[in-house]
């Protein structure tokens, strides 16, 4: 099965992190780390977090904890 970037499960905010972190297998915990220095250092990670919100879609799986 193909791998797909959606918005992940673990939402702090809109999910995007947490679906970088999927997709990539890491810790949504360190793309978070990183984004916000991004954010701190250039300014544009904000504007592109919410245009990422608004691109990427839900995820179509179901999770039953």
């Amino acid at each position: 099965m193909k791998k797909r970037l959606t918005k992940g499960r673990e939402k702090k905010l809109a999910g995007v992190c947490s679906g970088i972190a999927e997709y990539l297998d890491l810790d949504p915990t360190l793309i978070r780390i990183a984004w916000a220095l991004i954010v701190l250092c250039f300014g544009t990670g904000l504007l592109v977090y919410i245009v990422a919100a608004l691109i990427m879609p839900e995820s179509n799986d179901t999770y039953w904890d």
